[in-house]
């Protein structure tokens, strides 16, 4: 055991005293600090994953990965409604983690990206982490608004392969098999049909330069977001095995699905072709050909071949986003309650209360958790402190809750 003169214990491994460092933990032989011991413990798991990657303990089994039907029932659990949706992100990813299980033959199977298109507060994001979480793998959610060229004030292209490094604590094999959800697609659509005499740097100019990422190539990736510099030290990507999903709302792309339809959308005259009821739903109807009128150029949408479309929530679908996923805003609610030791009881005309609100704001699904907060809110002030074992929320409580916040204000300003 190592000692100074003064028989001061000191730490084996950097030499230091027991009144420099926060701990010093003595062994039969010697001692070792904290700050030793927590970068040794670094040291090991860091070692132990490199050696399950050499020995392919990584690498996805054909029959452990969940089929198609497996996943769509998880994502049931957690996303209402949108059947459509669910299968057709079910079975491409599924055909692109079995497309990594693949040996070496003469068949290439290209990569699933998927483009999903719906109105806000659909569940996009939702579905997308949801899948994510099934399979435990990386999963990183960008933000296309932010991206211009390379040179302009903004960030970067390669800078949205940085957050899924960083959410697998820089593991570059787990995050080559990653999925990043780029989120606001539609707001890098081309600004006119006709080519500008300015640069669109933060429209067409990012669509080209994410035409790389999504095919797949080795990217240079600054470790800390945001610009490229000359002396940093990068890190190389390959992105041929990430999944990449994309989402927007496209707002008035029913525009032109109508216009491709030759159904009439405003003005007078009567469409034998379409029935009112899917003209309700011509987000159903999308294709290619919309997103490109739109303003996606011709090369993104081949590197997107999985499109669908997420159908507006209707009121039934609110209702059931309350109270029946298992991250259900209601189920929260009771259980932090339960955790106080208070019984929550909430009478069903609040929850029809809430839905009514959300769809008079037209907020979609966020917009629920966003009222029912706003109605909670004093009660779970008071709550926690007081002395009460049950807590009833009734109508007359939840209209007096809204009107005294000035939501109505707030979400129209």
């Amino acid at each position: 055991m190592a000692k100074k003169k003064n028989d001061e214990l000191t730490c084996s491994f950097c030499g230091r005293g027991e009144n420099v460092v926060q701990l010093l933990l003595p062994g039969m032989n010697g001692c070792i600090c904290n700050e030793c011991a927590e970068r040794a413990n670094e040291i090991v798991h860091e070692y132990l994953r490199q050696a399950k990657s050499v020995m392919g303990e990584d690498e996805f089994k054909l029959e452990s990965l969940p089929k198609p039907n497996e996943i769509k029932e998880y994502l049931d659990q957690y996303v209402i409604g949108q059947d459509t949706a669910k299968k057709y992100l079910s079975v491409s990813v599924y055909n692109h983690y079995k497309r990594l299980t693949q040996d070496k033959d003469d068949v290439d199977i290209e990569k699933s990206n998927i483009i999903i298109v719906g109105p806000t507060g659909t569940g996009k994001t939702l579905l997308a982490k949801t899948i994510a979480r099934m399979l435990k793998v990386p999963f990183a959610i960008v933000d296309a608004t932010v991206l211009t060229e390379a040179g302009y004030v903004g960030e970067d292209i390669e800078s949205l392969l940085t957050r899924l490094l960083q959410a697998c604590d820089y593991d570059v094999a787990q995050a080559e098999k990653g999925i990043v959800f780029i989120d606001e697609i539609d707001k890098i659509a081309r600004k006119g049909d006709n080519p500008s005499i300015t640069r669109d740097v933060s429209g067409e100019g990012v669509q080209q330069g994410l035409l790389k990422l999504l095919e797949g190539s080795v990217v240079n990736v600054p470790p800390q977001g945001g610009r490229k510099h000359p002396d940093q030290k990068m890190i190389a990507v390959d992105t041929k095995n990430i999944l990449f999903i994309c989402g927007g709302a496209f707002e008035g792309i029913e525009q032109k699905i109508a216009q491709r339809l030759n159904t009439h959308v405003v003005g007078f005259g009567v469409d034998n072709h379409i029935s009112q009821e899917n003209r309700d739903k011509l987000l159903h109807f999308v294709a290619p050909q919309d997103l490109r009128s739109y303003g996606l150029i011709p090369e993104i949408i081949g590197r997107l071949p999985i499109l669908t479309n997420l159908e507006p929530l209707d009121r039934d679908a609110l209702r059931r986003i309350l109270t029946e996923p298992k991250n259900a805003i209601v189920k929260q609610y009771v259980k932090l309650m339960e955790m106080d030791k208070v019984k929550l009881t909430i009478e069903p005309e609040v929850l029809d209360y809430v839905v009514d609100k959300a769809i008079e704001y037209k907020l979609g699904a966020r917009g629920l958790r966003s009222i029912f907060e706003t109605i909670m809110i004093d009660a779970m002030y008071t709550v926690p402190s007081s002395k009460k074992h049950t807590f009833k929320l009734d109508l007359n409580y939840a209209k007096e809750q809204l009107e005294k916040s000035n939501f109505e204000n707030l979400v129209r300003s």
